[in-house]
C-alpha cells in the first residue's frame, strides 16, 4: 500500500546568497509543503539561456499527499513568498529561487501549466546531475532511458561543478532509533495514514492491521450484542498471528518497525463489547498471548474528540462504519486512557490531534514528528 507521492523538485538560485536561498528553500518545503526525503549536492552552473551570474542548482525528492497542481501551486506561492518576480516578458531572468517538478512519481502529465517531467530537463546538466544524486536508477518515464544513459546523451557542454551540500531536513529526527513504534488511536483517528507516512519517509518495515479481513465485523456493527465475542476472539487470534509472522521477519534489534496497533487494543475493545462473564474468560485468554509479544519500545497514542472521529468516519465511507454511535467511540476512547494510565512500565505518548489535519497541513505532520522526536529525548 503506497501513502504519498515521490516528487523530485529541482531548485536554482543566482541572485544573493545563493546557497542560504536554496537552504532556505529546501526548510521552507519541508516545513510548509512535502516532506523533504532526500537532497542532492549543490552544484554551481553558468546562467542557461541568458547573460547573468551562475546559478547554484540542487534536487530534493520529497513526499506528499498533493496531487501534481496543488503541489505546483504551493511551491509557485514559495517562490514568491521568497522574492521571485515572475514577468510577463518572454526570455529567461536572474532569480532569488526557481523551483521546477521535475518527476512526480513514474506518471507523465501535461496540463496547461504543468509538464512532468520538465520538457527540456534532458537537455540540462544542472538538472540531471542532482537528480543523479537523489535516485541514481530513475528512469525517463517517456523516453524510457536510464538517468546514466540520459547525461551521456545530454547536448550540454556547459560544465557543472559540485560546489557544496545542504543536510537533508529528516536527519533531525531519529524514530528508527526506537527499532519498533506502535501508533494507535480511536477508529477514525488517522494511526494508519499516520504509520504509513512515517514508514515511508524514514525507510521503516509496516505493520498494518488486517482490520477487513474479519467477517464478523459487519455483522457486529447491525447486532453488537449477538457477534459481540465472535469478532473479538477473531480478532485477537489475527492480531496474534500476524504480529508473531510479520514480527518474527524482522530483527527488532536492527530494523525499524511502523505499526498501526498493538494487541493490546483487543483488550480494550473487548471490555467494551462483551459483557462480564465474556470479558473474564477473554481476559484469560489475552493474558497468555499478551506475555509472547514483544512490546514496542514506543507507543503513540492518536487522540481525536468524537466529533472530529465521526467526521472523518463519515469522509472515508466505509458502509459497516456509518451506523456507530458517539457513545461507543467515547467508551474505546476512555478504555484507551485507562488502561495506558495502568502501564507506567510502557513508554506512551498521547498526541491530541483534534485540530490537525497531518494529511493536508505539512506543518500538523512536522508538528507530530517533533513530539516524538522531543519524547525521543527524554527516554
Amino acid at each position: 500500500m503506497k501513502f504519498q507521492n515521490q516528487a523530485i523538485l529541482s531548485i536554482g538560485s543566482n541572485q544573493g546568497d545563493r546557497q542560504q536561498h536554496l537552504a532556505s528553500c529546501v526548510q521552507y518545503i519541508h516545513n510548509h509543503i512535502a516532506t523533504v526525503v532526500k537532497v542532492s549536492a549543490v552544484y554551481e552552473t553558468p546562467a542557461w539561456g541568458f547573460e547573468s551570474d551562475d546559478f547554484y542548482n540542487c534536487a530534493v525528492l520529497v513526499h506528499t499527499c498533493k496531487t501534481p497542481q496543488v503541489l505546483l501551486e504551493a511551491l509557485l506561492a514559495a517562490e514568491e513568498g521568497a522574492g521571485r518576480v515572475r514577468q510577463k516578458s518572454a526570455g529567461y531572468l536572474a532569480r532569488v529561487i526557481d523551483i521546477d517538478i521535475v518527476a512526480f512519481n513514474d506518471e507523465v502529465v501535461a496540463t496547461e501549466n504543468l509538464a512532468v517531467p520538465h520538457p527540456r530537463m534532458h537537455e540540462r546538466n544542472f538538472v540531471l546531475y542532482p537528480l543523479r544524486d537523489i535516485n541514481p536508477r530513475w528512469e525517463h518515464p517517456w523516453m524510457h532511458k536510464t538517468i546514466a544513459e540520459l547525461i551521456a546523451a545530454s547536448p550540454d557542454g556547459s560544465p557543472c561543478v559540485k560546489v557544496a551540500t545542504i543536510p537533508s531536513p529528516l536527519q533531525e529526527y531519529n524514530p528508527e532509533s526506537l527499532n519498533y513504534i506502535a501508533i494507535e488511536g480511536n477508529i477514525g483517528a488517522g494511526k494508519t495514514t499516520l504509520s504509513g507516512k512515517i514508514a515511508e519517509d524514514f525507510n521503516a518495515k509496516l505493520v498494518l492491521e488486517r482490520f477487513a479481513d474479519n467477517p464478523f465485523l459487519p455483522k457486529f456493527y447491525k447486532d453488537q450484542n449477538r457477534y459481540a465475542f465472535s469478532l473479538e476472539m477473531a480478532f485477537l487470534a489475527d492480531r496474534y498471528h500476524q504480529l508473531s509472522d510479520d514480527l518474527a521477519q524482522f530483527d527488532l534489534f536492527r530494523d525499524f518497525v511502523v505499526a498501526d496497533y498493538h494487541i493490546f487494543k483487543s483488550l480494550i475493545f473487548s471490555k467494551v463489547t462483551l459483557n462480564e462473564d465474556e470479558y473474564r474468560l477473554y481476559r484469560k485468554l489475552f493474558d497468555i498471548i499478551y506475555k509472547e509479544m514483544p512490546k514496542p519500545d514506543l507507543y503513540v497514542y492518536l487522540y481525536q474528540n468524537t466529533e472530529r472521529l465521526l467526521q472523518q468516519i463519515q469522509e472515508r465511507g466505509r458502509d459497516y462504519e456509518q451506523d456507530i454511535k458517539p457513545e461507543y467511540l467515547e467508551k474505546i476512547n476512555r478504555g484507551y486512557l485507562d488502561y495506558i494510565n495502568a502501564q507506567p512500565a510502557l513508554n506512551v505518548l498521547v498526541i491530541d490531534v483534534s485540530d490537525k489535519d497531518f494529511v493536508k497541513n505539512q506543518e500538523d505532520y512536522i508538528w507530530i514528528l517533533d513530539r516524538i522526536q522531543a519524547r525521543l529525548k527524554q527516554v
